[in-house]
């Protein structure tokens, strides 16, 4: 059976890459394009791949389509109101746009609880970020003492990035004890970085950077650190792939790669 997948940001960074991997495949089969600043192109000049798809200014295109999965890459100001609006026209999502708001998560959940789509959300579908996530939980049983650092290319919009936030949940979860963190210098405020699920993360934005991230351990007369960086988007890709796959077999709505894998 052929998926029909649409691509919402299909003109960005991701979305264009996702069009790429979707065409690439014999079991997915790209039918929509949707991307609001960009309606009217041809989505061959918008991610160079041979198809006559245009891409649509309106989310209406992904149900014209009859798609049964869209993957979400657009931004914070938008994909909660999409995520929203893909479940209510009962269509399977597969989300990969960080800053998505506890508000609008918690909609989408009812929304999918009562309805007949599902969806993915994913902070980072790289299976190397997956797996450092886990890593850093099972490390957090044993030396709570732990600071994230993440590294991202300078268009990032939001700061901290979805998966510095999402392992420092599943850090929380797993120790077994909050340590008291050393103090800043009060003259320099955010110096010491900021504070999620009491662990502390520092977000680093250059040019050059797709995207990076160190958790770091200390205890008593060592240190652990464990490391991921994506050198390509094409890193992100497999993991969409299996969620497009695999989503349509979900119960509502989930958090993380992890599910599938």
């Amino acid at each position: 059976m052929t998926v029909r997948v649409g691509v919402i940001g299909a003109a960005g960074r991701m979305g264009s890459e996702v069009c790429r991997a979707v065409s690439g495949t014999d079991d997915l089969r790209l039918v929509a394009a949707v991307d609001p600043h960009h309606g009217g192109a041809s989505l061959r000049d918008v991610a160079g791949i041979d198809t006559d798809l245009t891409v649509a200014a309106d989310l209406d295109a992904i149900v014209d389509a009859d798609c049964d999965v869209a993957v979400e890459f657009t931004g914070p100001a938008a994909v909660g109101a999409n995520l929203r609006w893909l479940l209510d026209h009962d269509v399977h999502a597969v989300v990969g746009a960080t800053g998505i708001s506890d508000e609008d998560l918690a909609a989408a959940r009812e929304t999918a609880a009562a309805g007949r789509a599902n969806a993915l959300v994913a902070p980072n579908f790289a299976i190397g970020a997956v797996l450092l996530m886990q890593f850093a939980a099972e490390a957090a049983k044993h030396l709570p003492h732990v600071e994230i650092i993440e590294l991202h290319h300078d268009r990032k919009v939001d700061a901290p990035s979805g998966t510095a936030l999402r392992t420092a949940e599943l850090i929380a979860q797993a120790r077994r004890e909050v340590p008291e963190a050393p103090l800043g210098d009060d003259r320099h405020p955010g110096a010491r970085g900021a504070v999620h699920a009491d662990v502390r993360v520092h977000s680093v934005r250059l040019p050059g950077i797709v995207a990076n991230q160190e958790v770091i351990f200390g205890g008593a007369g060592q240190t652990l650190t464990i490391r991921h960086d994506s050198i390509d988007r094409t890193s992100f890709m497999p993991g969409v792939l299996l969620a497009c796959r695999e989503v349509a077999g979900l119960d509502g709505l989930v958090v993380g790669l992890e599910h599938l894998l």
